[in-house]
């Protein structure tokens, strides 16, 4: 396979930047996720208080952009892993990609009430 032949074109230019955000972005979750666990041994009033505002909806909105991430990252490692790994991956990359983000849209679609519905009924009751 010719170098550059997995990101060619705008499509896998843009693939290849959403790829390393969202891992960048769940990098960086898993590291406060190990520090805000680790704070329930130096003071359980502190870590209550960290769990506390983890119930916020500011930061529930941010737990469904965690899912997008996740999801999207996964979804497209399974497609780079078929790019390189199957003799016809590159022939088909675009059509995979446009496959990703449409099983991506349909899936985040059916997580935005079970994942945000804690914030929706504190903002519009239920």
């Amino acid at each position: 396979m010719p170098a550059g032949t997995l990101y060619r074109g705008r499509e896998g230019m843009w693939s290849w930047v959403a790829h390393r955000v969202t891992g960048v972005l769940i990098f960086f979750f898993l590291f406060v996720h190990v520090l805000d666990t680790a704070l329930v041994r130096v003071s359980p009033d502190a870590y209550d208080n960290v769990v506390a505002t983890y119930k916020t909806p500011i930061v529930n909105v941010m737990e469904y952009g965690l899912v997008a991430a996740i999801l999207f990252h996964a979804l497209n490692g399974l497609r780079v892993v078929l790019v390189d790994f199957w003799s016809k991956g590159p022939r088909y990359q675009k059509q995979m990609l446009w496959t990703v983000v449409g099983v991506w849209v349909v899936l985040m679609a059916g997580a935005f009430y079970p994942v945000l519905q804690h914030t929706l009924r504190t903002l519009f009751g239920s």
